[in-house]
């Protein structure tokens, strides 16, 4: 045997090595795209029904929008009549209310301030009466006797 064939022997293994280790490579290479081929086929199944729920969500969610949409300006409306009705009363009643409680409360000074009453016996009392305010009685009001 000479050197160069030797040398092609060399080569005819190496290229055997190689071509099996290609083979192997391709044939792991085929099982994983089978493999991801019925993964991808599966998704597909599991994902169309799910669009499908997740499209019937989306319409019943707009549905409850437009719902929420009506009632929030039913809402703004009524606001507004309830704002304009109680500018109305208190234009209408407010001044008239107002009159009536200033004049009340000047019947009420006055009733307050009436000079001494009468007892049973014609005498007037005198004007040191004591008022009796939350169940005690206060003292008249002392005159300070002037020295001199």
């Amino acid at each position: 045997m000479t050197g160069g064939e030797v040398a092609g022997i060399l080569v005819a293994v190496f290229w055997a090595i190689l071509v099996s280790f290609l083979a192997v490579v391709l044939v792991r290479l085929a099982q994983t795209l089978r493999a991801t081929t019925r993964l991808v086929a599966e998704v597909t199944e599991q994902a169309v029904p799910l669009l499908a729920d997740a499209s019937a969500t989306v319409r019943s969610a707009q549905t409850q929008l437009d719902r929420v949409d009506a009632i929030a300006t039913d809402v703004q409306e009524v606001t507004s009549n309830a704002s304009a009705l109680s500018t109305t009363v208190a234009s209408t009643f407010g001044g008239p209310l107002v009159k009536v409680a200033a004049f009340g409360y000047g019947v009420r000074q006055a009733m307050g301030r009436r000079g001494p009453a009468a007892t049973e016996n014609g005498a007037a009392e005198p004007a040191t009466r004591r008022r009796v305010v939350t169940g005690r009685t206060l003292p008249a009001a002392r005159r300070r006797n002037k020295k001199g």
